[in-house]
């Protein structure tokens, strides 16, 4: 394995597998694939790029240090030469996130400084500009990740956010130094004595000249567009195949399960609700025990080759009534507790397509199905590849980010499941 990454939540790693998988023409991508957790084997030997994925994103700091050095441990036990935390293009955290903390304990244990901190993602509408972050044409903190139930982001200056999490200074290399292009940007990064430094990027090809310049540099953070550049530094040395991701999927019934609560999502269910039958999963009922997973299974099964869709999500002033009235904890891990259920009843009663939509929900789904390996196939939507587990009846699986994906997300990753 030459490159190692570690995903603080499962849509995530699917992000960043996903954009490991294809790479940029005409090179190509490298062989990727996804693991649920840390591995207690070794990688296959085929393998270019691993990607771990965990649920660290808002546990306590302390199981996040934890679980991200188990993973780091690993990977370079399977030989990586390059390793990528990966974090949501959103820099979702609170100012005592784990973001600081899981950076800075890498940067450590690897004994490095300069580290990129970039969760520019151009293609979703993300960019960092004066190590400022914005969403389209709006800064992080009027995009509606304000209203974020277990992440709000209320400042989008992802340089002063990082401060609050950090211990040491953070730096700042900005957009001006990166469009001198490689070389003038690795020789500032090599100057800086900041452990970590945010780095200013708008467009893909700030990102590749990103990826060209950290080469050989052993730690690199950010969204899943940071890793966009580095495929090529290991297929120009001869190292990698340039291997793109494979047309796969599976045959079966379908489902398609959604906690988050984002603006994105909440227009895809709209959307397909239009065409498609829909349930809607309400908090009262979810928490006084009137609504279970069974009923979910009962509603798929009636509507096995119509897309049925269940949901979780709301506008955010109900979300917030919810929060205030049951506690936003004892919501989501009730949520997240039904939606595994109903995901590993849903599977055992023969569903083999899974669409997910949301990070804490697909953390959920994927760890109650335990699928091991997954392999990376075509992508669906910007950020959202098709995934694909082992096995006699291999299980065909979207986990879709809450903010990604088009509006018609929802009916088109079912069809890019099937089986081809």
């Amino acid at each position: 394995m030459l490159l190692g990454v570690i995903a603080d939540d499962f849509t995530g790693a699917s992000d960043v597998a996903n954009t490991l998988a294809k790479g940029v023409a005409p090179q190509g991508g490298l062989r990727t694939a996804q693991f649920l957790g840390v591995p207690t084997t070794a990688a296959p030997v085929e393998i270019e790029a691993g990607v771990v994925a965990l649920k660290s994103r808002t546990i306590p700091v302390q199981e996040a240090l934890a679980q991200s050095l188990a993973a780091l441990n690993w990977l370079l036990a399977q030989g990586c030469r390059q390793i990528v935390f990966k974090y949501c293009s959103t820099f979702d955290s609170t100012r005592a996130g784990n973001i600081g903390p899981v950076a800075e304990a890498l940067a450590a244990e690897l004994k490095v400084k300069g580290v990129v901190v970039c969760p520019a993602f151009p293609g979703a509408g993300r960019t960092v500009y004066m190590a400022h972050l914005f969403v389209h044409d709006r800064l992080l903190s009027e995009s509606g990740m304000q209203n974020h139930p277990l992440t709000p982001m209320t400042d989008p200056d992802v340089r002063r956010w990082l401060g609050h999490q950090s211990r040491s200074p953070v730096g700042h290399v900005a957009l001006d130094t990166v469009r001198k292009g490689t070389d003038d940007l690795a020789i500032a990064l090599s100057e800086i004595g900041d452990t970590l430094v945010v780095v200013d990027a708008i467009s893909d090809e700030d990102l590749q000249t990103i990826g060209r310049a950290v080469a050989d540099h052993k730690l690199v953070t950010g969204g899943s567009g940071v890793a966009m550049g580095l495929p090529g530094n290991f297929i120009r040395r001869g190292l990698a195949s340039g291997e793109a991701g494979r047309l796969i999927g599976a045959d079966g019934p379908e489902a398609i399960l959604a906690g988050s609560c984002s603006g994105a999502t909440r227009r895809q269910i709209d959307l397909h609700k239009q065409d498609h039958p829909t349930m809607a999963i309400e908090v009262d009922q979810v928490m006084s025990g009137e609504t279970t997973a069974e009923d979910v299974v009962k509603f798929v099964a009636r509507h096995h080759g119509n897309a049925p869709l269940a949901y979780s999500s709301s506008a955010p002033e109900n979300v917030e009534a919810m929060q205030a009235k049951y506690g936003r904890e004892e919501i989501a891990a009730k949520l997240d507790a039904l939606f595994a259920d109903a995901a590993r009843k849903l599977v055992r009663a023969g569903v083999r397509r899974l669409v997910v939509a949301g990070g804490e929900t697909s953390g959920a789904v994927v760890s109650a199905l335990d699928l091991g390996a997954l392999t990376i196939g075509q992508e669906i939507d910007p950020g959202v590849p098709v995934l694909l587990s082992s096995g006699e009846t291999p299980i065909a699986l979207a986990l879709k980010s809450g903010n990604f994906g088009a509006a018609d997300f929802f009916a088109k990753a079912l069809e890019r499941l099937q089986a081809r």
